[in-house]
Order: structure tokens, then C-alpha cells, then sequence
């Protein structure tokens, strides 16, 4: 058997870089993604850059392009609702397993992320903002022992981050998102599940309705914007 090369985690690696282009307003709706541009910029040849953008295309970040090639999609408020909707029941179980499972690690490991997200609050980085936020509901998929979890969320998560970086970047975080955060983990190390879980949903929830509400405006004035009389 030959050995295996590092190239999946160099795929990973330029699909989170793109990614973040993306979830920072770099790469905005409607651009066209030139392969070339983006394997000079990252120093990579065309080849994870072609099977990362796939992975982008599949989950949703990009589109097919009138002609040929890709854009990065734009964002449909309706989907988001629904990814959010399936969020909550999933992470309501991961939360809810956790709970049951009262790690040791649970409190040892939290809290330091929970500051970590305080920190990224108060840096106004949208970047760290994202990165923190992430860091901890996969904390969480961990914690509840289920290695169904992770893998199930994985693409939403990375929807979750194109709709935190087009809000984010208009916007202020909830001010409340790290007390939430907080509050999910004291359930959690207490081993409640029923509150955990509970605690879980009503932030997903919470979330889905802030955000949701934030990309019909800012489409709603794109719109209006569009409409007004060019002199």
C-alpha cells in the first residue's frame, strides 16, 4: 500500500482560507472565483484549489456561474432558517448528551473558551468573532460522546459562518451570545440534561430569528437601493 500524502489537509486548509475570504465580505455575492488568482495568492497548485472549491460548491458557498465556472452564492434567508431549525434539534441532543455524560472536561476546557468569546466580543475582530463561536458548539458536539454529531453539522457550520461574517460585518454580535453560551455549560457540568437542552434550542433559536431578521433587511435595502432612479 502507498503511503498517504498530507493533500486532504492542504484541501481543508485552502477551503477554510476561501472561506474566510467569503465570510469576510472579500469574495462578496455574485464574484467570480478565478482558480489561478486564488492558487498564486495561497501559493498552491490548481489542484486543492479545484477540489476545495467543489467542497465549497456542494455545501453550498458557491454556485455555477452563467457560462461556466463558479460565484459565491448568495445568501437565501429561507435556507438559513431552515439550517438553523435543523441545528436546533441537533445541537439540542449534543447538549443533552453532554449533560448526561458530565465530563470532567466539560468545566476544565469551557471556560477558557467561553473568555476566549468574550475576548473576540470586545476585539470587534468579526474573524475571532466567527472562530470563537465555532470553537465552542464543537466543543460541545464533543462533549456529547455521539461521533455522528460533528459530521452531521459540519456543513451547516460552514453556512453558519457566511451567515455570521454578512451579519457581523453590518452589525453588532448579540450582546447576550457568550451569557447563553455560558449558561448552556453550567447546565452542562451540573448535569442537567432537560435544561441543557432546553438552553440549546432557545440559543439556536434566538440566533436564527437575529440573523434571519438582519439578511431580509439588508436584502430589503439592497432592493430599494436598486430600485431608486440613477442622476
Amino acid at each position: 500500500m502507498k503511503a498517504l500524502s498530507a493533500q486532504p489537509n492542504l484541501v481543508e486548509q485552502v477551503r477554510d482560507a476561501i472561506l474566510e475570504e467569503i465570510a469576510s465580505g472579500q469574495l462578496p455575492p455574485g464574484e467570480r472565483i478565478i482558480q489561478e488568482q486564488i492558487a498564486q495568492a495561497l501559493g498552491v497548485s490548481r489542484q486543492p484549489v479545484q477540489q476545495a472549491l467543489l467542497l465549497l460548491r456542494n455545501q453550498g458557498m458557491l454556485r455555477d456561474a452563467p457560462g461556466r465556472g463558479l460565484i459565491v452564492a448568495p445568501l437565501d434567508p429561507e435556507h438559513v432558517q431552515h439550517m438553523y431549525d435543523i441545528r436546533a434539534v441537533l445541537e439540542g441532543l449534543a447538549c443533552r448528551r453532554a449533560a448526561g455524560q458530565q465530563s470532567p472536561q466539560a468545566a476544565r476546557q469551557g471556560a477558557a473558551l467561553i473568555e476566549t468569546g468574550r475576548k473576540a466580543v470586545a476585539s470587534g475582530s468579526v474573524a475571532r468573532m466567527i472562530a470563537a463561536d465555532m470553537r465552542f458548539h464543537e466543543f460541545l458536539y464533543g462533549l456529547s460522546g455521539n461521533p455522528l454529531i460533528a459530521p452531521s453539522l459540519d456543513s451547516h457550520l460552514t453556512y453558519t459562518q457566511r451567515v455570521m461574517g454578512e451579519v457581523l460585518m453590518r452589525d453588532q454580535t448579540p450582546r447576550n451570545i457568550w451569557d447563553q453560551h455560558a449558561a448552556i455549560l453550567e447546565a452542562i457540568c451540573a448535569g442537567d440534561a432537560d435544561r441543557a437542552e432546553a438552553l440549546a434550542r432557545t440559543h439556536i433559536t434566538q440566533a436564527a430569528g437575529f440573523m434571519v431578521a438582519r439578511l431580509q433587511a439588508a436584502q430589503q435595502a439592497q432592493g430599494e437601493q436598486a430600485g431608486q432612479p440613477q442622476g
